[in-house]
């Protein structure tokens, strides 16, 4: 069973004609299908219009929350709501291109857990697509996992990939990052990106501030949740050994008759000593909570999370 999650926020031009496509698309496919349309708190006639297609359709479900939560949040309810083996994202607003779910879908048949979409040819303000090509640069540094388009609304995924993975805030464009620190093998497929028909772009700049604030997060998560004193203490060691040379360069300078007590080298040395010794303190607190935590698992769970299939 397939299903696909949409998230939507004042869409009501757009989202009838983009379910109509989805109906298309999906019943030749040959498999039963689901629509799950999150409405993210939509104060136009969107919901309206998708509660007369609810009882037209189906094979069309409807989730209304109480207020405008987000797109991450949305997500995360579709998920919790989807009941297909497979999920496909796509956004409300029509410039997703459902004829492309199919390509989406045989990329998964070849082995990946999570496909991500990749709009190769933008239609989108010139400005938008340099930020998002310097935005997608630098996640793909950082995290390890090299896209050319991280945050397209057009994904599929095995359901028991998303299962695991609890989006809030703006995590939704990292998804494929968060599987990818999972373990899961993610691919991408070039697909076709439509012009905006109805309405305007909710997002602006600063979401992109928000996301790279975000990126260190799921950096965090990812790379350090379950080793936090590689980080805490790298950084910690780091700042307490600069400290240390400038209070010894300070020292040589006291035992040859300088006066350093008015330098402000010293303030900064012993300021370095104590950060570093209060960071690998951090560190050395969080294995502690990490490790109370991954007893309280148990070794069947513990290995639950990292085992990929077994032969007996």
């Amino acid at each position: 069973m397939i299903s696909v999650v949409v998230p939507v926020y004042n869409e009501e031009p757009s989202i009838e004609p983009l379910l109509d496509e989805l109906a298309q698309v999906l019943d030749g496919l040959g498999d039963r299908w689901e629509v799950v349309v999150v409405d993210d708190g939509s104060t136009d006639g969107t919901y309206d219009t998708l509660a007369r297609l609810n009882a037209e359709q189906p094979q069309v479900h409807v989730v209304r929350l109480r207020r405008n939560a987000g797109k991450a949040a949305a997500l995360d309810v579709g998920f919790a709501e989807a009941e297909g083996d497979l999920v496909v994202t796509i956004d409300g607003d029509g410039q997703d291109d459902p004829h492309e779910i199919p390509r989406l879908l045989a990329k998964l048949d070849e082995g990946y857990d999570l496909v991500a979409g990749w709009k190769s040819t933008r239609r989108d303000p010139f400005t938008r697509r340099v930020v998002s090509r310097v935005f997608n640069a630098v996640t793909g540094r950082v995290s390890g996992l090299r896209l050319h388009d991280m945050n397209c609304g057009l994904k599929a995924a095995r359901a028991d990939v998303l299962q695991g993975i609890r989006l809030y805030g703006e995590l939704h464009r990292f998804l494929p990052v968060l599987a990818h620190y999972r373990g899961y093998r993610v691919a991408e497929v070039p697909v076709n990106h439509r012009p905006r028909r109805h309405g305007r772009s909710r997002y602006g700049m600063e979401r992109y501030v928000r996301g790279f604030l975000d990126l260190l997060t799921v950096t965090f998560m990812g790379r350090y949740r379950h080793r936090p004193l590689h980080l805490f203490g790298s950084v910690g060691l780091l700042l307490g050994a600069i400290g240390v040379v400038v209070l010894a360069y300070l020292t040589v300078l006291k035992v040859t008759g300088h006066a350093i007590g008015h330098r402000p080298l010293l303030t900064l040395g012993v300021l370095l000593v104590v950060v570093g010794i209060q960071f690998l303190s951090l560190g050395l607190l969080s294995e502690l909570i990490t490790s109370h935590h991954e007893e309280r698992l148990g070794r069947r769970q513990r290995a639950d999370r990292l085992v990929d299939e077994v032969l007996r």
